[in-house]
């Protein structure tokens, strides 16, 4: 697999070896012994979720504010455009943001550690989106931002995201006690 290390430290794009011919395709989506020694994944995986949104959902920008969850997460069909947002006190890049697209069709993953807020939006007709975390969901540790925190600056390539109630009521990172 191909590692790539993005401006925030810890975040990284995992290009998977895929093995593909006239019958298809197989890759390993995880392993913890490669994935430790050479993606620096560490920590434990110990809950997996799945969900399926259609184009324009916007989800996020999420967190657990006691209990951080790292997350790896991949597309298996469809088409999203995924960010981290560094929420780590002290951190030199607090407050800053990575994206990238990921797609059933680009096999790449991302992971986030702790201390990172998140969030995609679809891209394409319908996604699948899956991820491991490093730690249970939680929903009265919930936290989240705004998704157009003016702040972060975050590029969104859509204009008007279809997001839930609860994700049009979120702070900002002013809001929540940020710079």
């Amino acid at each position: 697999m191909k590692v790539i290390q993005t401006k925030l430290s810890g975040v990284v794009i995992i290009e998977p070896r895929v093995f593909g011919d006239h019958r298809g395709f197989f890759m390993e989506t995880y392993q913890v012994a490669r994935y430790r020694n050479e993606a620096g994944i560490e920590l434990e995986f110990v809950q997996d979720n799945h969900s399926r949104s259609g184009r324009g959902v916007l989800r996020g920008l999420h967190f657990q504010k006691t209990k951080p969850q790292g997350k790896l997460v991949r597309v298996t069909q469809g088409e999203v455009f995924d960010v981290a947002v560094d929420l780590r006190k002290g951190s030199s890049t607090y407050g800053q943001w990575e994206g990238v697209i990921l797609s059933g069709e680009n096999h790449l993953q991302f992971y986030i550690p702790p201390g990172f807020a998140h969030g995609f939006c679809v891209l394409s007709e319908t996604a699948d989106f899956q991820y491991k975390c490093t730690d249970y969901y939680d929903p009265a540790d919930e936290g989240g931002l705004i998704w157009n925190d003016p702040d972060i600056g975050i590029v969104w390539p859509i204009e008007s995201p279809n997001l839930s109630q609860k994700d049009l009521a979120l702070p900002t990172l002013r809001e929540i006690g940020g710079d």
